[in-house]
């Protein structure tokens, strides 16, 4: 049986849901001697990136990560990661706050870590993947006139034209109103964006990954300050290379990865380790199934960021905890005023349904089925106590 169908066969609620990650959170800890967790990850499916969730890397991630950092207390750290990318400026202000508490890192890739992702994972002392992880390509990307694309993608096709220009002696007429639109400082923008991954990223593989390379495996001679440099250089210039990639959504994977000579501890090959990486990243597919989309996490707290749904949060009245839903009917607009029972059953307010027990509440107006089901779980989430019923 598939880890899925096991869990999905389980019907966990979302503290058991959440009991189970920290169980395989402590269980990745101790199959790595006991290093510290620290998870880091967003929602990549394509309802929450419609639903303009910020599941990018951005500013307001420095606090929840500067939190659960401040709850662990090892020397080592894994940080699983799983990102579609985000702000070059910001992975770099999150690794200086990893790399300020811990001297060993290494960066877990069980599904994505896209364009700044994959910077970010450049600052680890080790990588793991597995064959169905993937990094990105790290070429800046721009927004220009309303549109998004790659930094490397304009640099060449301005040299293109500059090219054609030389070899002709006339410029196309077609390139006119594009270069119009492009001032010298977009241009140099353009550049400075392009370089800030290549140099970020060569710094970090030269000073992190590349510390303990001490002899080449082809001839045993000691590598040399420079030597390690060089290979940092040359790989953050693949990864920054739009031509060799064309997409920036690209994958880039493990075999990929040995081209370049950058070396990745492929876990899959550790069955027990793979098992329970597998089985936490599963857990973490099926949380982001409710309205959470990003997640930081160590396996002892937590921090859910959440899509907001017209669910409020749970409401303290007396010594009972007591969650009341407004819910409207998508048919005929009925109102419902549903009361959820935190942790223990409490007297039906006036004007009030009670939550059902299937999730599947009736419409008063039209006899309608209103799911609720996302409702209990945004409740349950939010107050660390089940739905009773």
């Amino acid at each position: 049986m598939g880890i899925y169908t096991e869990y999905l066969d389980r019907a966990l609620n979302f503290q058991q849901l959440t009991a189970e990650r920290k169980k395989q959170l402590q269980r990745i800890s101790e199959k790595r001697e006991g290093r510290d967790i620290l998870v880091y990850a967003a929602d990549l499916t394509e309802g929450k990136a419609a639903a303009r969730a910020p599941i990018s890397i951005i500013y307001s991630d420095l606090l929840p990560i500067s939190d659960q950092l401040a709850n662990l207390g090892g020397k080592a750290l894994d940080l699983i990661l799983e990102t579609p990318g985000g702000s070059g400026e910001i992975a770099e202000d999150i690794v200086r706050l990893i790399r300020g508490k811990y001297d060993d890192v290494a960066v877990i890739i069980p599904g994505w870590a896209k364009s700044a992702g994959t910077i970010m994972a450049m600052a680890a002392d080790e990588i793991l993947m597995e064959p169905m992880s993937s990094l990105g390509p790290i070429d800046a990307q721009l927004s220009w006139q309303g549109k998004v694309f790659s930094a490397g993608a304009l640099l060449e096709g301005l040299e293109k034209i500059k090219s054609e220009v030389q070899q002709t002696g006339a410029l196309n007429r077609a390139y006119i109103p594009i270069l119009q639109g492009i001032s010298p400082g977009e241009i140099q923008s353009a550049e400075n964006a392009q370089n800030f991954a290549k140099v970020l990223v060569t710094d970090w593989l030269t000073r992190y990954k590349f510390k303990n390379w001490d002899r080449h495996s082809s001839n045993d001679n000691k590598v040399t300050p420079d030597e390690r440099k060089q290979r940092a250089e040359e790989i953050a210039t693949v990864m920054t290379d739009h031509g060799r990639w064309l997409t920036h959504g690209r994958s880039i994977k493990l075999d990929d990865l040995e081209k370049m000579r950058l070396k990745i501890t492929d876990y899959s090959k550790n069955p027990e380790l793979a098992d329970t990486i597998r089985r936490y990243y599963t857990l973490l597919q099926m949380t982001f199934a409710s309205n959470i989309y990003k997640v930081f996490e160590t396996p002892k707290s937590q921090i859910y960021r959440y899509l907001q749904q017209n669910v409020p949060p749970p409401q303290t009245q007396g010594v009972t905890d007591v969650a009341l839903v407004e819910s409207i009917c998508q048919k005929c607009n009925t109102r419902h005023r549903v009361q959820a029972n935190l942790g223990k059953k409490a007297p039906l307010q006036e004007g009030c349904i009670a939550f059902p027990t299937n999730n599947k509440l009736p419409c008063n107006g039209c006899g309608a089925e209103i799911d609720l089901s996302e409702a209990r779980r945004q409740i349950e989430a939010q107050s660390k106590k089940l739905v009773v019923t």
